[in-house]
Formats: structure tokens, C-alpha cells, sequence
């Protein structure tokens, strides 16, 4: 949790060429954070500051209008250090959470709410330019991991009822935001479903821990299981997020003075179009160069215990193909996999409220896949 070598207070420059808006991504190394990142860049005007407690060494964004900043938001002496001096800054992007405890638990809550607080307390009373903050939670604000359970078939719009049942931080954020920015500042909260992107720094990280399973089946000739609930197997169950569109959807709202409000708005940050994993499995093999057998479901398949002792196996990967350096768990997380594909219940989005506002973009929950492990090739992180 130390800084990097000469990164200490930052200053925003007042030259004549500063940039007209000033972004703050919390979390710039995640699945999200990269997109918003390039995007922002890849327009004129901005001014990008990335803060995360690690670098990204694989992929690290390099513009000249971009500066990263180590910082472990839990310690509130290092956060005030290292942003307190960012007082132009115009949007703020809160992109990051603590994974050190489960989801559902009041650890979690606290360890979330500490890291956000910490942040906005270091950089609200100077950003007298601040705009707009832009929120990213989950559609697991609808659900509760402690039940009950309703498995019929509905889609959750954002006016929909907060749970009663175990803890959920999500709440806590909002309200966080409620209290520190008293309505002075625009903000909003965007949810999205199985986040689809690229990053070694993520704890849930859905394709490189399908990448990675992919690849060691070709290599050791194993077929391409899907291990599972059948239901979840067979029935439109979960909504894919896309981490362009969500990127897109956070930019969109921040710099959308006809759809901000300093009341709160949320947004559901899904694909759009259903899809069942029995449909996309068997061409998710194909892409690994593997057969799409007849028939490809297992209830009794874990990925945690088929995986469990294939380190070694992918040490091989690596070395024969001349990959990066990793080790299964920068890319993989086998747990999640499991819990996925056997989440107790169904876990789907309205887009309505954000078609009718305007945001129309959308993806195939296929072709989303396999446009990030052609990304995760391209970075020589797997063959």
C-alpha cells in the first residue's frame, strides 16, 4: 500500500492550457476505470487523473494529458496528501471498491463507506469546480445474497425498492453522496449486471477467468465445461455490462446537463439484448479453438476444484507461448465462476428508463465476450 517512487502531492497546473474539465477516476485500473480513462483522453479539453493503490504495469495508459496517483484511500492522512491539492478538479468517478471482505457483510459497508468518505472529505472543500459525481455500484442494489429468493422472471427498473434483508454498501455510497454533497453537485449512480472487460487489478474478473479456463482445456485437451445450476444454464438469468458501454453510459450522464441532477439519478448499465449461456457456450469454445460438444452442462462441475492444481500447468502456458508473466490468480477467479453460474436468483435489468433519455448503445452478449479475449490476446496475456 506504499506510493510509487516521486508521487507525492499533485498540483493541478494554472497554465493557459489547462483543460476545460478535470476527472478524478477512482479505480482507474479496473474494468471500468481503463475505459473512462481512454475516453475522456481520446477527447479534447480533458485532463485525466487516475487513482488506484497499484499501477497497472501491463497496460498502463500513457497521454500526456493523463497522471496517475498511488493512494490507499483507507488511510486518511496518505488520501488527504495525495488529492487534497486537486481542486480543479470538475468530475469525479467513483469506479473502485474494497474486496477484502464478502459483499453482504458489515465489514464490507464499513471498509467502502471509509474509502469514499476519506476521498470526498480530502477533495470537496476545495473542488469549487466540481460538476458532477458519477457513482458505479451493481444491479445487486436489488437483490440481497441472504434471500429470499424469487426466481420468476422480472426486470428490475432503478425505482425499485432498496432490500431490507443483510447489508449492502451500495446503500451506504448513496447516502454518503446525499450527505456530503448537500445538493450542490449533481451526481448519479450507474448499475450495471457481469461487468465484460480487461484488467489484472479486479476481483470479479469474468473473462480473464474464462480466458484463462479456455486455454488450459485446449492445452490439456479437456473438454470445455460449463459447471452449473441448470436453470442458469438454460434461462435467461444475469445481463452482461459491457465495460465500453458502461464507460460510455458514466460520461454521458456527467456531461449531460439534461439528464444530471443534483437530486441523484440512477441508471441501469446493461447490454440490452437476453441471452442464455447454453446458447453462447458452444462458439466460446470454438474462440478457444476447442469442440463444441453435444453436450456441454455439468451440475457437479466445480471450477474451483478442477482448477485448483493447474498453476504449474499455466506456468507451461506461458513459458511455450511467450506470455506476459502471470500467474492464475492476476487473471482468474474460479470462486466467482462458481458462485455465477449458480447465483441463487435471477438478476436482470429494465433499460428503459435510459433508452428513452437517449442512450441507445448496446451489445450482444456474444460478441461483447469475444471482442475482450481478442483484447486479452492482444495483450499477450493469453494465446
Amino acid at each position: 500500500m506504499g506510493t510509487l517512487p516521486g508521487k507525492g502531492t499533485t498540483t493541478i497546473s494554472t497554465k493557459k492550457d489547462v483543460a476545460e474539465s478535470v476527472a478524478l477516476i477512482f479505480g482507474v485500473t479496473g474494468l471500468v476505470g481503463k475505459e473512462i480513462a481512454n475516453n475522456l483522453l481520446a477527447k479534447s479539453g480533458w485532463k485525466v487523473y487516475g487513482i488506484a493503490r497499484k499501477p497497472d504495469f501491463f497496460t498502463p495508459i500513457q497521454h500526456r494529458n493523463y497522471r496517475f496517483i498511488s493512494c490507499d484511500l483507507l488511510d486518511p492522512v496518505q488520501t488527504v496528501q495525495k488529492l487534497s491539492s486537486l481542486n480543479g478538479a470538475t468530475h469525479i468517478f467513483w469506479v473502485t471498491w474494497a474486496s477484502q471482505f464478502p459483499l453482504d457483510s458489515s465489514e464490507c459497508c464499513d471498509q467502502n463507506k471509509a474509502m469514499m468518505s476519506n476521498a470526498l472529505d480530502a477533495i470537496l472543500p476545495k473542488a469549487k469546480a466540481l460538476k458532477h459525481v458519477s457513482l458505479q455500484t451493481g444491479t445487486k442494489h436489488y437483490v440481497s445474497l441472504s434471500g429470499p429468493f424469487d426466481n420468476t422472471v422480472r426486470r428490475y427498473d432503478e425505482e425499485s425498492p432498496r432490500v431490507n434483508e443483510g447489508h449492502n454498501f451500495y446503500y451506504m455510497l448513496e447516502d454518503l453522496l446525499i450527505e456530503k454533497l448537500r445538493g450542490k453537485v449533481s451526481w448519479s449512480v450507474h448499475r450495471p449486471g457481469l461487468i465484460l472487460g480487461s484488467s489484472h487489478r479486479t476481483a470479479f474478473n469474468f473473462i480473464g477467468s474464462l480466458c484463462i479456463y479456455g486455454t488450459i482445456c485446449k492445452h490439456l485437451h479437456l473438454p470445455f465445461v460449463f459447471g452449473g445450476a441448470r436453470e442458469c444454464w438454460e434461462e435467461v438469468y444475469i445481463d452482461g455490462s459491457d465495460a465500453r458501454l458502461v464507460a460510455e453510459q458514466h460520461i454521458w450522464v456527467s456531461t449531460n446537463d439534461n439528464v444530471s441532477s443534483t437530486d441523484g439519478q440512477a441508471f441501469n448499465a446493461v447490454n440490452g439484448p437476453s441471452f442464455t449461456w447454453k446458447q453462447i457456450w458452444p462458439a466460446l469454445a470454438v474462440k478457444f479453438g476447442l469442440q463444441a460438444a453435444e453436450d456441454m452442462f455439468s451440475q457437479d462441475f466445480l471450477f474451483s476444484t478442477s482448477m485448483a492444481d493447474k498453476e504449474s500447468v499455466w506456468e507451461d502456458i506461458v513459458v511455450k507461448e511467450g506470455l506476459r508473466p502471470t500467474k492464475i490468480g492476476d487473471l482468474a477467479n474460479w470462486t466467482f465462476l462458481d458462485v455465477l453460474f449458480r447465483f441463487p436468483t435471477k438478476l436482470l435489468a429494465a433499460r428503459d428508463k435510459v433508452d428513452r433519455l437517449g442512450f441507445t448503445m448496446t451489445y450482444e452478449m456474444l460478441d461483447s465476450i469475444l471482442y475482450w479475449v481478442d483484447c486479452i490476446r492482444d495483450e499477450k496475456l493469453i494465446p
